[in-house]
């Protein structure tokens, strides 16, 4: 799991690996929020990249969701 995964190579993906990621990248960013808690990141960036790679992995989602409807 790549926070720099270019959205792109997401719109290719299907529906139960978009799941998968999201579920996983939520995990990863719950994670590094505990960590920086206890202990500061080195690169806090991190947590930025990862909140972005969640928002575009929600965004095909609900483009896909939308799509559907229409």
């Amino acid at each position: 799991m790549a926070a720099t995964v270019a959205y792109s190579e997401i719109s290719g993906w299907n529906v139960e690996e978009l799941n998968n990621e999201l579920a996983a990248s939520k995990l990863k960013l719950t994670k590094l929020k505990f960590n920086h808690a206890i202990t500061p990141l080195e690169n806090t960036n991190v947590l930025k990249e990862t909140k972005k790679h969640i928002a575009r992995i929600q965004t095909e989602l609900r483009k896909r969701q939308l799509s559907k409807q229409a």
